[in-house]
């Protein structure tokens, strides 16, 4: 693999935008506050859509439509306009700290521009973005917005690697290993310089020792001429097209379009291409839970400045041991006529109705014909949830795996593995604080906008 290249320096200082040129100094303070409080507490399982108002309001009051100082109407027009859908939404988000931060904020705007809370309101407007191929397709556009184009011809071509989490949840590292892992709580998929990925598990049903990935959140980095920083986040029964700013490119650089997202199927799955760095992100919500599935170069993969950090890495080191879960062995038990499942894997009563195991079976061979891993997962994943559901998740993981990996011939898994890459122990690394410090990693990658 070729050494990285001074191409591939970040900058540290993240590029957050401003409210719009109708925001005072202290206004502009607020909008990165919430961002970082969104991204940096675990998702609850509660329907509030203070996601959905945030974006909106904060669409509607940045870029080129953004109210002008002497616009102040038309700002606490959109002001009360998101008090409004905070208000719709106040019974759902009652325990939501980012709920609160919004509403607090709100009063704090509506003070500085003297705005009354009684008035028209508006409709929020989305952002007007550039033309296709108006930045990325030029023929001026900067070499470095494009990751294959920096190659020359006499480079060797960069080779590529894929994740994927889905179900149960089951892991697929950057390095073919397949685990199945407990990872309850908010854990780091990826976290390199150039972008961090922390997803949040959450029990299926109480009472069940089940979980899946209830929400994602995506943090781009800001990197040289090409793109601002941004923020995807996604949430159960919440699959946005768009960034949290309510964009769907870059932001305002001339490579902005080098990062693009793109909705594949309404509320279902998004594609992210992120061409700076040769990466292309699959999120996907398959029943009440996501998946996630990522192609990314080796030499991107291993961009961390910290090696020592790579720890929390799930994507590179996979899961710690005292996170993975035998699911052959549970398999093994589980095999039978009349066989439901073990009843040490049985947490309390309350755990969810289960398949019998033929059934299970039956069902899986149905989208999964190949008796790999991801057929593996499948069965597991009915045992223990009786969601039907867990099916299509292994599936669609499979399919992605179809398009993103680089080598055709290393589809199919068949065999599980526990130990980590490079022969390194996971009984070495701190068993009880790992959601935490992936929790802090992400913070810290935030941090710059508080300044």
């Amino acid at each position: 693999m070729q050494p990285p290249r001074e191409r591939l320096v970040v900058t540290g200082r993240a590029g957050w935008m401003g409210m719009g040129r109708g925001a005072g100094r202290s206004a502009l303070g607020f909008w990165p506050t919430l961002a970082f409080l969104l991204c940096s507490f675990p998702a609850a399982t509660s329907p509030c859509k203070i996601l959905k108002c945030n974006s909106e309001f904060w669409s509607a009051t940045s870029g080129s439509h953004a109210p002008a100082s002497d616009d102040a109407p038309e700002f606490c027009a959109a002001l009360r306009t998101y008090a409004l859908c905070t208000r719709r939404t106040a019974r759902t988000c009652r325990g939501d700290l980012a709920y609160h931060s919004a509403v607090h904020g709100i009063e704090d705007l509506m003070s500085q521009h003297n705005c009354s809370k009684d008035g028209p309101t508006s409709q929020p407007r989305l952002r007007v973005l550039p033309p296709a191929g108006d930045s990325q397709e030029r023929s001026d556009s900067p070499e470095i917005c494009h990751y294959e184009k920096s190659f020359h011809k006499h480079s060797a071509a960069p080779n590529y690697t894929h994740c994927g989490l889905f179900g149960d949840p089951h892991l697929r590292t950057f390095t073919d290993r397949f685990q199945t892992c407990k990872v309850q709580g908010a854990w780091p998929l990826i976290d390199n310089n150039y972008l961090n990925v922390q997803v949040t598990n959450t029990p299926v049903l109480p009472g069940s020792a089940a979980t899946a990935t209830s929400k994602l959140t995506i943090i781009f980095k800001n990197f040289q001429e090409c793109v601002d920083q941004k923020v995807y986040q996604a949430e159960m029964d919440e699959l946005p097209a768009a960034f949290a700013d309510g964009s769907k490119n870059g932001g305002d650089k001339h490579g902005a379009n080098s990062l693009k997202i793109t909705e594949k199927v309404s509320g279902q799955h998004v594609e992210i291409q992120a061409k700076y760095i040769g990466t292309t992100i699959v999120v996907r919500q398959v029943g009440r839970y996501l998946t996630f599935a990522v192609r990314m170069p080796e030499e991107v993969v291993n961009a961390v400045e910290d090696r020592d950090s790579q720890g929390l890495y799930l994507c590179l080191r996979g899961c710690p041991l005292n996170q993975q879960i035998d699911f052959q062995a549970f398999r093994t038990n589980a095999e039978g006529p009349g066989s439901r499942r073990p009843a040490a894997a049985s947490p309390s009563p309350t755990a969810p109705e289960t398949f019998p195991y033929e059934t299970a079976v039956a069902k899986c061979k149905e989208k999964l014909p190949v008796e790999d891993l991801y057929y593996q997962a499948c069965v597991f994943d009915l045992l223990t949830t009786g969601d039907v559901n867990f099916t299509l998740a292994a599936y669609y993981a499979l399919e992605d795996v179809k398009m993103l990996h680089s080598n055709k011939d290393r589809l199919h898994l068949y065999e599980r593995t526990r130990e980590l890459p490079g022969g390194v122990a996971a009984a070495g690394l701190p068993p009880g604080p790992q959601p935490l410090l992936g929790t802090l990693v992400l913070l810290l990658a935030l941090l710059p906008v508080l300044w």
